[in-house]
């Protein structure tokens, strides 16, 4: 009697180990289950924020063979009389009458080539050719694409969001502007420092700073 139930003890604690068993490996298949609720993405979520921001900022490009022909070669042009030293190298892609490039958002009398000196500072120009030259040698923006407005600008900065720059763009930035004039354009709310624009046709439309 006593073996019977020294038995009947055993079978009944590896029937209860069993049901334990059962209990913790049901509990683990229910907590890994992946839960198949929100299977589609919430609307107004980061990544969606993300991608809507990306696609407001405009492409910013340094590659000059992606550029028209003749926008290619006036850049170039300017390029190079920036670079002889001799301000006077500006004035046949300046041109003259309606075509003229706009020099000044006010306007004004007289040669454009002495109105560039006196922006200057110096007699020679030097200044002034030497921020056209780092303007163009910065990255450049496609505006108003396909129409007659259509535009390359150069530095993008003129159409991106200041706080929108990286680390390294605002290294880029501070080639070509000084702290003191960062800081008017962040009051400002935008790039009013020196920028130029060429057509696709070749023309150079403006080289201008403020707003």
């Amino acid at each position: 009697m006593t073996e019977f139930l020294n038995q009947l003890g055993k079978i009944s604690l590896a029937i209860t180990l069993l049901l334990l068993s059962f209990t913790f490996v049901s509990a683990q298949e229910t907590t890994s289950e992946p839960s198949t609720e929100q299977t589609e993405p919430i609307e107004g979520s980061d990544e969606e924020t993300e991608t809507s921001l990306a696609e407001e900022l405009p492409e910013i490009s340094y590659d000059l063979d992606a550029l028209p022909f003749p926008t290619r070669r006036m850049h170039q042009l300017i390029l190079e009389a920036t670079k002889s030293g001799d301000i006077e190298k500006l004035r046949a892609y300046i041109g003259t009458g309606e075509s003229r490039t706009m020099l000044s958002l006010g306007g004004f009398d007289g040669d454009p080539i002495d109105f560039l000196r006196q922006e200057a500072g110096d007699t020679n120009g030097h200044k002034i050719l030497a921020i056209l030259e780092e303007v163009l040698e910065a990255g450049y923006v496609h505006l108003d694409k396909g129409t007659d407005r259509e535009l390359y600008v150069w530095p993008y900065f003129f159409a991106y969001p200041l706080d929108k720059l990286t680390d390294p763009q605002m290294v880029e930035l501070f080639r070509i502007v000084t702290y003191g004039d960062f800081q008017d354009m962040k009051d400002f709310g935008g790039y009013i420092f020196y920028r130029a624009g060429i057509t696709t046709t070749g023309r150079w439309t403006f080289f201008v700073a403020g707003d």
